[in-house]
This record gives structure tokens, C-alpha cells and sequence, in this order.
């Protein structure tokens, strides 16, 4: 692409301003300005193919430099959000009461430290849609739900009317929108709720967009 010399200004003024749109939160240079941020130089390194002869008075626009342009500014540049939790219950094995909060004691990963292993409960550092994963060992008679905030997701439940009382397998997966700040559990709903440790059981979330 060929931008001849009269032109060349208020084309280096809209390439600028292109380029400051692609950096989220610093101000863009106004007209008159003399310099450019600092930190604008990370992204001017994109117009290295962007050549201005002075005795042609014309600019080069190769084409890629700007496909990566365009790149930049659809927004597309910006790092994806990592958060996500993966925990399991290790060192022993839970009986708790109605309204209790399953504290899984092994953490795997807690990217974005959303997970609290103190509490057991996850608080959303980013707001968007998450899926959740909850898993249990347990014997029948077992009632778990799974909270935002106040809300019930989700219900996992071991049927009474096994014989024997075997352990039973238990899983529950939801996707859910959330905003900064909710927090998300695990709790009991039964008497004596008792849940198998051993890696049998845990608690699994992540941030899907």
C-alpha cells in the first residue's frame, strides 16, 4: 500500500492512533505532541516494515505489518485470563453436619488464587463464565450442593436405597456466569455427611471466557 507524500502526516497520525488503541489504559498522543510514551515502543516495533523515503516522499505499508495492526486493535492481543483451581481431598477423610463447607486439604493448581483451602471456597477474581466440577466418594444418604453465593447450581446425591452401603462414585458438572467477587462452595446437606478421602473426591473450576 502507497501513501504519497501529501498525505504522509494524517497518515502517521491515524497509524499512531491505531496503535494507541491496542494499549489498553495509556493515553494516546494528541496532534501537536512531540514524543510518544515509552511504553508505546513494545508495539512500534510492528511498524519496522513501515519505510518513508524522503526523496520519494512515499510510505510503504508492508502487508503484514498491517494484518498485525488490525490484530492488535480487534483486541485480540490482550493475554487470556488464568484462572483456574483443581483440589482433592488428601489426608482424611469428612463427616459433617447440614450446612457444613467441604474443605478439600490438597491443592493441585490455584491459578488466579481464586481457592481458599482454609474455607473451602472459591472467590471469583475475574468476572465471566466458569465451569465447575464437583466430585465425591461417599457412602449412600449423601447430599452435597454447589453455591453461588446463596444460590444452588447444583446437587449431587448418594440413593439410600443401595444395599449394602457401598461407596458410591458421585460427579456434577455446571457451566455459570459469574461477577467479581462471588463465591462459589461446596456444602453438605444431610446428616452426617461423610465424603472419602484418598483423591477420591475434589473440587475442579476454571475460567472458560
Amino acid at each position: 500500500m502507497l501513501v504519497h507524500g501529501l498525505f504522509y502526516k494524517e497518515f502517521q497520525k491515524m497509524l499512531l492512533i491505531l496503535l494507541c488503541v491496542s494499549l489498553s489504559g495509556l493515553p494516546c498522543p494528541t496532534y501537536g505532541g512531540n514524543t510518544l510514551q515509552a511504553s508505546l515502543q513494545t508495539k512500534v516495533d510492528l511498524l519496522k516494515s513501515l519505510i518513508y523515503d524522503n526523496t520519494k516522499a512515499t510510505v510503504t505499508l508492508d502487508s503484514s505489518a498491517l494484518k498485525q495492526l488490525i490484530h492488535i486493535s480487534s483486541g485480540s492481543s490482550s493475554p487470556p485470563h488464568r484462572v483456574s483451581f483443581s483440589v482433592n481431598l488428601e489426608s482424611k477423610s469428612l463427616t459433617l453436619g447440614v450446612g457444613q463447607i467441604v474443605k478439600f486439604d490438597a491443592v493441585l493448581t490455584n491459578d488466579g488464587n481464586g481457592y481458599d483451602d482454609r474455607t473451602g471456597v472459591f472467590t471469583c477474581p475475574v468476572a465471566g463464565t466458569y465451569m465447575f466440577v464437583v466430585d465425591a466418594l461417599s457412602y449412600p444418604g449423601l447430599w452435597l450442593f454447589l453455591k453461588v453465593n446463596k444460590k444452588t447450581v447444583a446437587k449431587l446425591h448418594v440413593s439410600a436405597n443401595y444395599k449394602d452401603k457401598p461407596l458410591v462414585q458421585i460427579s456434577r458438572t455446571v457451566i455459570v456466569t459469574l461477577k467479581f467477587g462471588d463465591h462459589v462452595k461446596v456444602e453438605n446437606q444431610g446428616n452426617n455427611g461423610f465424603i472419602n478421602h484418598g483423591l477420591y473426591s475434589g473440587f475442579t473450576g476454571f475460567f472458560l471466557y
